[in-house]
């Protein structure tokens, strides 16, 4: 088994050689010719050259347990429900993470996981679903008395200049102590082509408690004075009480530098997410105990495939990803031919009437994992 691991996805993220894009416009472009505008990209398949090496499933797990503050153990610890619920607020805002041009994570195999432990809180992620590419997520922290479930897949659309991803499904922090249950859902991604290149996060996020009766709308890329395009990567919204709709606080700033809030009643403005504070100097994960790695895990999945893609090795990355896809149609077929279908391993997982996914945990809690973010 070749357990290849890879550093966290930085700050400055487009800078980076491990991860930056090559000029590939032209080439990126020439994948989409023969797709239509409005067509879902959702099962379209890319080349190596246009892969990071990482899994999705890495990259949301990542948004979870690396992180430079412990601003889960402040949406726990805040005395006051306010306190507490601009904590999450800010914790919500650092699960959106820096987005490389021009590459993407690998689409995880159906039954694919990844666990990994920080410290007391232990996080396991598995892809319950192929078509859709549904990826479940589900950390417990018995320190602090938390619980954290996610359940989430990107429809993606191609709209001629651009790909647009909508991210749907729940994304749930439990504070058990408190009682305290927060819902909120994640912006969507913007890929634009032309005509500059780019990709930054959009849209509206909606955090809401109703045991403590606190919202907050968000707005990822807000637009300027006019309507125009304003700074992609700001945050405007607002805290407020649920019953009276009252505005508490005032959220203006940008995901990648910092967040402030203006308290209404008295016009003091406080810092309540610094980015250099939370994604700067991440650490990688180290493999603690390697014989407790599942074949399963995201990083054995992928490591050939990881390994040539950061040695720039392209035909042995095309041989790696082939054996991998070609034994996932082999295990289906056979599936198949015995009339089997799929069941998760550690999740419930179930569609709506809506359209939408419902995932559960099996498991109460989280067990440590052989995979270990450093001290």
């Amino acid at each position: 088994m070749k357990v290849v691991l890879t550093k966290p996805l930085p700050l400055d993220a487009e800078s980076d050689a491990d991860y930056k894009a090559p000029n590939l416009l032209n080439r990126i472009l020439s994948l989409f010719k023969n797709v239509r505008p409005g067509s879902d990209l959702t099962s379209f398949q890319l080349p190596p050259l246009f892969n990071f090496p990482k899994s999705h499933l890495q990259c949301y797990g990542e948004s979870v347990y690396c992180i430079g503050s412990d601003l889960l153990s402040q949406c726990n610890r805040a005395e006051s429900s306010l306190d507490r619920f601009t904590s999450v607020v800010a914790w919500c805002i650092s699960t959106v993470r820096p987005v490389v041009f021009g590459v993407a994570p690998y689409n995880p195999i159906l039954g694919e996981t990844h666990h990994v432990s920080s410290g007391s809180l232990n996080v396991l992620l598995e892809q319950v679903s192929h078509h859709p590419p549904v990826s479940a997520l589900h950390a417990t922290d018995e320190k602090e008395n938390l619980e954290i479930i996610w359940c989430q897949y990107a429809v993606p659309k191609f709209y001629g200049a651009s790909v647009e991803a909508v991210v749907r499904g729940k994304r749930q922090l439990k504070l058990l102590s408190r009682a305290e249950t927060y819902e909120m859902n994640s912006p969507k991604l913007s890929i634009r082509f032309l005509p500059v290149p780019g990709a930054d996060w959009v849209g509206n996020v909606k955090i809401k408690c109703p045991e403590n009766g606190l919202e907050a709308d968000l707005c990822y890329g807000a637009t300027s004075f006019l309507g125009l395009r304003g700074n992609l990567k700001s945050i405007n919204g607002k805290i407020y009480e649920t019953s009276t709709k009252k505005t508490l606080y005032e959220v203006n700033g940008q995901w990648d530098r910092t967040v402030k809030v203006k308290d209404i009643s008295n016009g003091k403005v406080t810092v309540i997410y610094n980015a250099k504070e939370v994604i700067s100097g991440l650490k990688t994960v180290a493999v603690k105990d390697l014989e407790g790695v599942w074949a399963s895990e995201s990083t054995a999945v992928w490591g050939e495939l990881s390994e040539a893609i950061l040695s720039k090795d392209w035909d042995k990355a095309r041989e790696a990803k082939k054996i991998v896809e070609e034994k996932q149609r082999k295990l289906l077929r056979e599936r198949e031919s015995r009339g089997e279908t799929w069941v998760p391993k550690h999740f419930t997982a179930n569609s709506t009437k809506d359209g939408d996914w419902d995932c559960s945990p099996i498991q109460t809690l989280v067990p440590p994992a052989p995979l270990v973010v450093p001290f």
